[in-house]
This record gives structure tokens, sequence and C-alpha cells, in this order.
């Protein structure tokens, strides 16, 4: 864990079917003051892992944050609802938002030679972007890749339709 980690202990609850730890404003100000979206961190629940965990702590809206634990994270420390844990948070300096896939020299291309769609793809969020390369990244045929940059081009040009099995419009 890094310098600047927390150590609590916390009871697991439920919320819905989801196990959770919850995790107020105060202890979430001293990893990363005044932060409001979610929250990269690495985590150890009663010592376990070795190798802290990569998650995200989710704003609850009211300035504090829920740490929901996932299968592997409850098989590995063996908690359920009602256990008390010793939790170790620290910020995940080394997180890196936004597309993990580079921009494809194809798609960039016909970006540039479409002022709208340019427009469109610049006012994308970040993981709304970070989807569309994904799905670039694994087209392999200059076929599939022509279809897929006039349905892009297409919907993010203003036009009204349905790209990677989502409707668009107004280039969003």
């Amino acid at each position: 864990m890094a310098v600047s980690s927390s150590v609590f202990k916390a009871v697991v609850e439920i919320r819905g079917i989801n196990p959770f730890i919850s995790v107020g404003a105060s202890r979430v100000g001293r990893l990363k003051p005044g932060w409001r979206k979610p929250l990269p961190v690495l985590v150890r629940i009663d010592s376990q892992p070795e190798d802290a965990w990569r998650t995200n702590l989710i704003p609850a809206g009211d300035g504090g944050f829920y740490l929901y634990l996932n299968g592997v994270m409850r098989a590995e420390t063996r908690v359920t609802g009602g256990s008390v844990v010793s939790v170790e948070l620290a910020f995940n300096a080394g997180y890196r938002n936004g597309p993990q896939h580079p921009m494809p020299s194809w798609f960039s291309k016909a970006l540039n030679e479409n002022d709208k769609a340019r427009k469109s793809w610049a006012a994308l969020t970040p993981s709304r972007k970070k989807e569309v390369l994904r799905y670039f990244a694994q087209i392999k045929s200059p076929e599939a890749r022509a279809r897929n940059v006039s349905k892009a081009l297409h919907v993010l040009s203003g036009q009204p339709g349905r790209f990677m099995a989502r409707t668009w419009t107004n280039g969003s």
C-alpha cells in the first residue's frame, strides 16, 4: 500500500444484492480532497491480497463513497454481509482514465474530413470514446472498417441512427 493509505475497521453491508463498505467523506477527503466522481483506489481486505486490488469507490451522494465488494474480493476474503473487516485504502495514482485503445488512422482521417462529426467526437464523454475505440480495435477487414466508419460518421454528424447497438441523436 502507498504511504497515504487509510486503514480502518468496517462492517460489510448489503445494498440490494450488492455487498459494500461505506467509506465516509472525511476518510476519502484525506485520500483525495474534493473528489466527487468514482475514485480509483487500491484496496486490501483483512490484509488480502498481497498486491492490492484495483477498483473504484463510488459516490454515495452525501459526500461519502461505497466500496463495492466484487465476487473475487468476497471469495478470497470469505466475507459476507455483517462481517467486520479491516480495510486498507490508497488512492491509485497509477490509474489512467480515457481510451485504452489508440484511435485507428482510418477513423482519425475520416473524422478530420468531417467537421460536424469531429466536433461531436470531441464532445463525447471519455467513456463513450473508450467504448467506440475498443469496438474499432477488434475490426479486422477493410470492408468492416468502411461500414463502421460510415455508420460512425453518420451518427456523429447529427443524423439519427443506430451504431454499436445504441440509438444516437444529435451526435451523441
